[in-house]
C-alpha cells in the first residue's frame, strides 16, 4: 500500500482471515507517511508512523516493511519499482493486495501500477540484474486490487468490483490495527474533514457488506491479464460473496 494506515481501511479483514487460517503476513508501504501532519516535521511524524504501522501488523504477527519513498512524490521510476522487486523477492508472496487502479491520489495509483509490475518482474532473473534484488520468485502472484475508500474513483463513478469478502468476525481486529495509528485522527480531521477515525472505516466495511447480504466487507477486483493466474485464490481460501 502507498501510506500506513491503507491497509487497516482497505484490506487488513482480508489479511486478518488470511492470518487465521496460517497464511504469513507482509505490510509494506512505501512511504512513511511523512507528510500526514500539520504539527510535526517530516522525519518526527515518519517515525511516529512507522512504530504505528509496526504494531498494527505486529497483531497479526506479521512483518512490517517500509520501502521510505516520500509521501505525496511516489514515483512510477526504475529506482522504485526496484525497492518493490527487492520485497517481492524477499516476501515471496503468493497473494497480493493493493490500491485500485483508480483512486482519489496519485500515490495510490502509482502504487497500484508498481505493485502489478513488481508481482510481475519479480520472476524476472534480468530484471535487475546487477542490483542484488534477491532470488527471483518462480511463480506470479495472485494480485487483487483493493477497493477505494467510498468506492469510487477521481471522477466519483463507482469502481467494478469482482467480488467481496466476509470479514464480520475480524471486524473488531481490523478496528484494533488501525487504532494503533494514533496520529492519524487528527491529520484527516484537519486535511480531509474526516472526522471519528475508526467509525469512518467502519460504516465503510457497513456498507460493503450491505452490498453482499452480511454484516461488513471489503471488496477486490483480480488482475487477469496475460502471464497472471487465473484463478481466484483469495477466493478459494475466505469464500466469495
Amino acid at each position: 500500500m502507498a501510506h500506513p494506515d491503507d491497509a487497516e481501511f482497505l484490506c487488513a479483514g482480508a489479511l486478518a482471515r488470511l492470518r487465521r487460517t496460517g497464511w504469513e503476513v507482509h505490510i509494506a508501504t512505501f512511504t512513511a507517511g511523512d507528510c500526514g501532519s500539520k504539527d510535526c516535521p517530516p522525519q518526527q511524524i515518519a517515525r511516529a508512523r512507522r512504530a504505528e504501522a509496526t504494531r498494527a501488523t505486529g497483531m497479526l504477527q506479521g512483518t512490517y516493511h517500509c520501502l521510505e519513498c516520500r509521501d505525496v512524490l511516489i514515483q512510477y521510476d526504475e529506482e522504485t519499482l526496484y525497492k518493490v522487486v527487492r520485497i517481492m523477492r524477499k516476501a515471496r508472496p503468493n497473494i497480493v493486495l493493493t490500491h485500485n487502479p483508480s483512486d482519489y491520489m496519485v500515490d495510490h495509483e502509482n502504487a497500484s501500477q508498481l505493485a502489478r509490475t513488481g508481482s510481475f518482474g519479480a520472476g524476472i532473473p534480468n530484471l535487475g540484474f546487477q542490483e542484488a534484488l534477491g532470488d527471483c520468485l518462480d511463480w506470479v502472484p495472485h494480485l487483487y486490487y483493493a477497493t477505494p475508500l467510498e468506492g469510487t474513483d477521481r471522477w466519483g463513478q463507482v469502481v467494478p468490483v469482482d467480488f467481496y469478502v466476509d470479514i464480520t468476525e475480524v471486524m473488531e481486529a481490523k478496528r484494533n490495527m488501525l487504532a494503533c495509528h494514533e496520529s492519524q485522527r487528527s491529520w484527516l480531521k484537519a486535511h480531509h474533514g474526516m472526522d471519528q477515525y475508526l467509525d469512518t472505516m467502519v460504516r465503510w466495511a457497513k456498507e460493503q457488506g450491505n452490498r453482499c447480504g452480511v454484516a461488513c466487507a471489503e471488496g477486490f477486483r483480480q488482475e487477469k491479464s496475460h502471464a497472471y493466474p487465473q484463478d481466484n485464490l483469495l477466493g478459494k481460501v475466505l469464500g466469495v460473496l
